[in-house]
């Protein structure tokens, strides 16, 4: 758990996309905010799909002392993925669906920004990765919050995935693909996969095959300070970061992937426990 924030002046607040009816939600945030001193932005996306006057995102993120997504967890993670240059810490407010990683209600908005104000939350570091991917001479850094996927390029195709750890060869994948988790990802594609779930706060990679073609290949947990080389015979294969940006990867390629410098910081209750969450959002030891 990292130390709380020394003060709240300026709040940068991004919406989840194509979602007008947003906008009243927004307001109330703002005035709840603004009623405490604070100045509120919105990034220029967000305030042109509701009609109001918004910031550049990057000079939005330089100024904010905080983020705060109105959206679902897709939202949350682009922004963690967008704003980590600046690495501010975001609060995330449910205005999705399953509120896995935003998970403050609209309806307890107003109560928890108090509990913000009185110092009375936390904000936990979440493992993000660090990717580079190397093609023609050229270098192109990639950051992800839950995973990044070398997948194959059309249904009807498998793809040969090589993967080498510390620069010595490991393992060759073979099938729909590979997924490289963070374990706050473990319980997203990873665990669709066959994956294992992983204590969020912990510090490793989990490397699981998409339907291989060989029954011996098996999902790996392995610590964050291992580097992992991926490349491909394959003419034609993806790249894709945490469901939401996708590259090319041929023969020629390389990908880089290694625990990036510094994790996202997600801002919580303090009674927020992650077993709990396990729980009431994957019915988890439920009796059907």
């Amino acid at each position: 758990m990292q130390k709380l924030l020394k003060k709240i002046e300026t709040v940068g607040i991004v919406l989840r996309p194509s979602t007008p009816e947003l906008k009243a939600l927004f307001y109330e945030v703002k005035h709840i905010f603004e009623r405490r001193g604070a100045d509120v932005l919105i990034d220029g996306v967000s305030a042109g799909m509701i009609g109001v006057l918004g910031q550049d995102f990057g000079q939005m993120c330089q100024k904010s002392d905080l983020l705060v997504c109105i959206g679902g967890d897709g939202t949350l993670i682009s922004l963690a993925r967008r704003s980590y240059a600046w690495h501010k810490p975001i609060l995330g407010i449910n205005a999705g669906t399953l509120g896995f990683l935003a998970d403050i209600n609209p309806s307890e908005v107003e109560s928890f920004i108090d509990k913000l104000y009185e110092g009375e939350y936390r904000i936990d570091e979440r493992m993000m990765i660090e990717a580079v991917l190397k093609r023609e001479e050229k270098e192109q850094s990639l950051f992800s919050f839950n995973d990044i996927v070398i997948s194959r390029p059309s249904i009807s195709k498998m793809v040969k995935v090589d993967a080498y750890i510390d620069n010595k060869w490991f393992n060759t994948y073979y099938g729909d693909g590979l997924i490289i988790s963070t374990p706050t990802g473990s319980t997203a594609y990873n665990l669709a996969a066959g994956g294992p779930v992983t204590f969020p706060l912990t510090d490793a990679f989990i490397l699981t095959p998409i339907c291989p073609h060989s029954l011996t290949q098996r999902p790996l947990v392995m610590p964050a300070d291992f580097e992992i080389e991926i490349k491909t015979p394959e003419k034609s294969s993806l790249v894709i970061i945490d469901g939401q940006e996708q590259y090319d990867f041929g023969p020629d390629d390389c990908l880089i992937v290694k625990k990036a410098p510094i994790g996202a910081r997600l801002i919580h209750r303090l009674e927020r426990n992650y077993f709990d969450v396990l729980r009431d959002k994957l019915s988890w030891g439920q009796v059907r």
